[in-house]
């Protein structure tokens, strides 16, 4: 069974060169576009200083780790889940699809993955769920990281697409200059239409325009 506590004795415990990766996510709350997990392998010694919580970290900060990451950890993937698949499945259960698409997309099979959150995806691989663990867990706060840069970068080619929106400021959050947009502009394909503000304005007659 997946544990829920105990990550840092269960990491002590392993070989020195066994493989942890560190999983998160990010996009749970925007009304539009993916969801988007990352996996990451550090290995020890962590070759990046100054890990932490993206949350907690300006975006150049993000941008040079997400880098520094790219270039110097030994195992890095990417997953995600589409809008069509948050709407059928549930953004949380989307979510953890995402997380597994990102395992699944490393090159090596883990010993042990260390998931931000409580809850964990069905899959076999040894795993504990961390809460917190994106300021607990070098590995998580890496995938942190790299998920919200990546997600970020999206965001801004969809302004690009759609710039009516204002994706670059809000990043597909419910701000106020989203609802208003979401009202005057009707919604895009890139919108959750399971997600109250979007289901409202489909309700409301403002079907899906190309922008």
């Amino acid at each position: 069974m997946p544990e829920l506590k105990g990550w840092r004795s269960r990491v002590e415990s392993l070989a020195p060169d066994a493989w942890v990766v560190g999983v998160d996510e990010v996009g749970r709350g925007p009304l539009a576009g993916d969801v988007v997990a990352a996996a990451v392998v550090l290995g020890s010694p962590c070759p990046v200083d100054g890990l932490a919580d993206s949350k907690k970290l300006s975006a150049q900060r993000r941008e040079t780790l997400a880098a520094e990451l790219h270039s110097k950890a030994p195992h890095l993937a990417l997953g995600r889940a589409s809008p069509e698949e948050i709407d059928r499945l549930n953004i949380l259960h989307a979510s953890l699809l995402a997380m597994h698409r990102a395992v699944q997309g490393l090159p090596i099979t883990p010993d042990l993955v260390l998931v931000d959150g409580n809850r964990l995806p069905n899959w076999d691989y040894p795993s504990i769920a961390v809460v917190k663990g994106d300021s607990q867990v070098p590995e998580i706060a890496a995938a942190s990281i790299v998920a919200k840069v990546t997600r970020d970068r999206e965001m801004l080619e969809l302004h690009d697409r759609r710039p009516v929106y204002g994706f670059a400021r809000h990043k597909g959050y419910p701000t106020r200059a989203h609802l208003e947009a979401l009202a005057t502009h009707g919604v895009c394909p890139e919108h959750r239409r399971s997600f109250a503000p979007v289901r409202a304005a489909l309700e409301s007659g403002l079907e899906c325009r190309e922008q």
